[in-house]
């Protein structure tokens, strides 16, 4: 198998999100085999994304490596597009790493631990596709993925102002995006040709 054409960062982005499926099914003992398996979840997604890069991430070559494109649309020119270059390398590790350490920093929860370790590892994928992704219309799915359990998280688990915290955030973030949108369209229709592709807009 070539290690530098490995699939590497599909993997890791869909890990976690395949992993969500399994929670349902996981035994109700007050949230402990969830705990344990979505630690493990992270731990291996973010093992997996340091040996990626590790093995063939080249720090002496700029652009885009680690590429990965699959059509999936052709007549739109949509494509399943991921990379990385020296800026969103450190932040998908950086993104591995803190969503390990918040598995860990939330073992106390015990308000519906199914829900709360669901939504974590739902949001771990949605932000590792929000750095990787190479296509427009792509970095707006994972942006919104990311978006809403991030706001089921602080409306349910938050603090006192959480209802508030969480309709603001919403707002924001939800009103923003839909301006992403029109943008991405408006680049990929009206352009010299169609496509959502980053390098080519």
């Amino acid at each position: 198998m070539d290690l530098a054409t490995f699939p590497w960062l599909t993997i890791a982005i869909l890990l976690p999100l395949l992993a969500c499926v399994v929670i349902p099914f996981l035994p109700d003992d007050n949230g402990k085999t969830v705990r344990w398996y979505s630690l493990v979840v992270g731990l291996i997604d973010f093992v997996l994304l340091v040996t990626a890069f590790y093995l063939n991430y080249d720090f002496s070559q700029p652009g885009l490596q680690l590429v990965e494109s699959y059509t999936w649309v052709s007549q739109l020119d949509l494509k399943w597009s991921l990379g990385a270059d020296g800026l969103s390398m450190p932040l998908i590790l950086l993104t591995g790493f803190i969503t390990t350490l918040a598995i860990l920093a939330a073992w106390p929860v015990t308000l519906k631990p199914k829900l709360f370790y669901f939504l974590m590892l739902a949001m771990y994928s949605g932000q590792l596709g929000v750095f990787a992704v190479q296509d427009m219309l792509l970095f707006f799915l994972f942006w919104e993925l990311e978006l809403i359990p991030v706001y089921l998280l602080l409306s349910i688990w938050g603090g006192k102002k959480r209802l508030y915290a969480a309709t603001k955030f919403i707002l924001y973030t939800a009103g923003g995006s839909l301006f992403i949108l029109v943008a991405a369209l408006a680049m990929a229709f009206y352009g010299d040709s169609i496509s959502f592709d980053m390098r080519v807009l």
